[in-house]
């Protein structure tokens, strides 16, 4: 019975012992970092602590946003044929200078040959007709001749006009002049002009494609309007004016800057508080095209702002700090959060802290007495 009981009283000392260790451990699996720590006078000296409290600076700040390059629809030409064919030529490459009426491209095709000769046709029946026609009109005023004569010449006279007519519109809109057209010049290709000066945006065909109406060739770029559009959130809005100056930047290179100027600022704002500006580069550069995402900083007027020295924040697992002074030499760890930073002063956006004593210096050795880290 002794025994007995003794085993029992064994077995629940190791269960708590188990126990004890379980909640150890899921203690130390989950630390937490105390918002507050007490220092001694000595900690104090030798952590070279400092108090002060919020001062009032001018402060510069730069803000930061980002867009892609733009193009009005007017400057901005798709390049297509009005009738299908094969591309016989073409020199332009992406990036390339092009003047207006500059030939882009030679497209051929056999129903070029066909609507010049119909145009041909037409055109050599109409003489005879409208002779008949003015013949028959003087007979039919002398009653040499019948009405339905007459009529009839008419008629066949109109429908040869109607018919020159159209087949030299189409003539027209596939790109043939039909004054150049005759029995001795019928060509089965025809040029693709260019109908503004710009640089090409894109290609999209080769030689030996064949193409359609609906096929988009070459895109052409009037720089002139080529523009910057950049995302603006409601809060920001107000910091802007027509005229600011913008430095704008590539991802790919960075370094190289983009001088801009601001020319309309967005009055609607989408679902998520946005707009947008809309920026003329100063000097256009021809590598910098239509879709392309841009990086850009406008360097804002200065203002008053309530600052603390750039020491007297920490960062913590990506978030910024601060110390409070308390009585009893405790220090309070506060989250705030910050605007710009110039001549080692920081700018705070927390409204709460105007009265308080803050650590202006040492408050890295707070913190590291705070996670118990020895410097």
């Amino acid at each position: 019975m002794i025994k007995n009981t003794i085993i029992t009283i064994l077995a629940i000392v190791f269960l708590s012992s188990c126990g004890d260790k379980k909640m150890e451990s899921e203690t130390e699996a989950n630390p937490t970092i105390e918002n507050t720590t007490t220092l001694t006078d000595a900690q104090i000296k030798n952590a070279g602590i400092e108090t002060g409290k919020i001062t009032q600076k001018q402060i510069s700040s730069t803000l930061k946003l980002n867009g892609k390059i733009d193009v009005p629809p007017q400057s901005l030409v798709s390049i297509s044929v009005q009738m299908g064919g094969y591309l016989k030529y073409t020199k332009l490459l992406e990036g390339m200078h092009v003047t207006k009426g500059q030939v882009l491209c030679v497209v051929e095709d056999q129903q070029y040959i066909q609507l010049q000769e119909d145009y041909l046709l037409a055109k050599a029946k109409i003489g005879y007709a409208k002779a008949e026609f003015e013949r028959q009109k003087e007979l039919n005023q002398s009653k040499a001749s019948s009405d339905k004569v007459y009529q009839q010449a008419q008629s066949e006279y109109n429908s040869l006009f109607v018919m020159v007519q159209s087949y030299g519109e189409k003539l027209k809109f596939a790109g043939i002049n039909p004054n150049n057209v005759s029995t001795k010049n019928i060509s089965k290709s025809i040029n693709v002009y260019s109908p503004i000066s710009g640089y090409v945006a894109k290609v999209n065909v080769n030689i030996g494609k064949y193409v359609n109406p609906s096929d988009v060739l070459f895109e052409i770029v009037n720089p002139s309007d080529i523009h910057l559009a950049l995302t603006v959130f409601e809060k920001d809005i107000n910091k802007l004016d027509i005229g600011q100056s913008v430095l704008a930047y590539t991802n790919t290179n960075p370094e190289k800057k983009y001088p801009c100027q601001i020319i309309l600022i967005g009055k609607d704002f989408s679902e998520n508080r946005s707009t947008e500006i809309h920026c003329h580069f100063i000097n256009y550069d021809k590598t910098l095209l239509p879709g392309m995402y841009m990086n850009a900083e406008i360097e804002l007027k200065s203002q008053q702002s309530n600052v603390l020295p750039s020491d007297a924040i920490v960062n913590y697992e990506n978030k910024n700090y601060i110390f409070i002074a308390k009585q009893n030499k405790q220090f309070e760890m506060k989250e705030v959060t910050i605007g710009a930073t110039e001549n080692e002063f920081t700018e705070i956006l927390s409204d709460d802290l105007k009265e308080a004593t803050i650590v202006i210096k040492g408050s890295y050795s707070l913190l590291m007495k705070m996670k118990n880290v020895e410097e």
